[in-house]
């Protein structure tokens, strides 16, 4: 398995995870007084999937780029 495959697999399972920690918010948004970190739970997957997503999107770029 290439570093591309791993960055594509841990892309996809960052979004599952993202997908839950969400799902989490929307559950904790119906109390009363939701904690802060509830809020902040989908935060951390976002970021790490921004940067694969980034990663994945600069690919083709990259590598015309190296062709020349």
């Amino acid at each position: 398995m290439n570093w591309n495959m791993r960055i594509r697999q841990v892309h996809r399972w960052l979004s599952i995870i993202f997908t839950l920690a969400v799902l989490v918010n929307i559950a904790a948004m119906t109390q009363r007084e939701p904690a802060l970190w509830i809020g902040l739970l989908a935060l951390f997957p976002l970021i790490l999937l921004l940067a694969s997503g980034l990663y994945m999107f600069a690919l083709p770029y990259a590598a015309r780029w190296r062709q020349g």
